[in-house]
């Protein structure tokens, strides 16, 4: 519940205070009260490590990207599992400009990154018998003269090129960067948590959030697990049929798929990144936050992901 309260409060404020640098202090002021290893990664950081689809996304803001890790070990020398939470505090759409009705809403953009720091809190609070680790790649995606444009390629961290085809699907060249830079922690598994897809809601509404992984029992568990917590996941497929729709003549692959299924063709472009882990997906656009009169956070997926985690012990 801790947990949970943690990333309510935090999907719910507001952009101009809930920034890259905000989610940053959050983090370290967890890792103070927990005692957690922390490292914030600078822009200038991210650009040694040759994170280029990360940077594309925050050039056109005045607000810094960041990348954010949190260490909590408690399992001696077991593999850590590592989440990774899209962090965009505000969600503009870039050059590719979102319609006015309800970029308000947009401030939720961050809800995968607040929803890994509410795990982190409740697994350190309880004292897991665990090693987690949270990686919270974190911007702001804004319209600028020196943003990034339709049809731009960049170089992400893995070496692989992206032809940029809609700057508004930003939330996958971020994650592409973090879960390259997951490698170094040698995770059991990689799950990431983003409010990834329009498509999602379109297919599952506001009850099941989206999986999608490259190992079946992972799938399985996190299945079990949400059951088990009452916040579920409805599986979806990752074919690799779907992966021939993000194909491009310019580069490694397109950042948008062509012939529908926008949910799958999103897993598709981050599973080209995750194939040396285990590696799940959980798209939460439909279920971290409401809209209308009920407007705000829900604080969802933080009981599947750490009933996960407890159900791992």
């Amino acid at each position: 519940a801790n947990g949970m309260a943690l990333t309510r409060r935090l999907g719910d404020l507001p952009s101009n205070i809930c920034t890259p640098s905000y989610l940053a202090e959050t983090a370290k002021s967890l890792a103070k009260k927990y005692s957690l290893e922390c490292e914030v990664l600078e822009e200038s950081d991210m650009e040694a490590l040759g994170m280029n689809s990360l940077l594309s996304v925050s050039k056109g803001s005045s607000e810094p990207g960041k990348l954010i890790s949190l260490s909590f070990k408690n399992a001696g020398k077991d593999q850590p599992v590592v989440l990774v939470g899209k962090g965009v505090t505000f969600d503009s759409g870039g050059i590719s400009l979102k319609p006015g009705a309800k970029m308000d809403e947009m401030k939720f953009d961050m809800c995968g990154a607040a929803s890994v720091l509410g795990v982190m809190s409740a697994v350190a609070e309880m004292n897991l018998k665990v090693n987690l680790t949270v990686v919270v790649p974190t911007v702001e995606n804004m319209p600028a003269h020196d943003a990034s444009k339709p049809g731009d390629v960049v170089k992400s961290m893995s070496g692989q090129t992206i032809e940029i085809l809609n700057t508004d699907a930003e939330g996958r060249l971020i994650l592409c960067d973090a879960l390259t830079y997951c490698e170094k922690f040698s995770p059991k598994v990689v799950i990431d948590i983003a409010t990834l897809t329009g498509a999602v809601i379109v297919a599952l509404g506001k009850h099941h959030s989206g999986l999608m992984a490259n190992d079946q029992a992972l799938s399985d568990d996190l299945k079990k697990a949400g059951g088990d917590a009452m916040d579920t996941v409805w599986q979806l497929p990752l074919d690799e049929e779907y992966d021939e729709l993000i194909k491009s003549n310019f580069a490694d692959m397109a950042n948008i798929g062509s012939g529908g299924a926008g949910t799958v063709t999103a897993a598709c472009f981050l599973a080209r990144f995750t194939k040396d882990y285990r590696w799940a997906h959980l798209d939460i656009a439909g279920t971290a936050w409401l809209g209308g009169s009920k407007k705000g956070a829900t604080g969802r997926p933080v009981p599947l992901l750490t009933q996960y985690i407890m159900e791992q012990i």
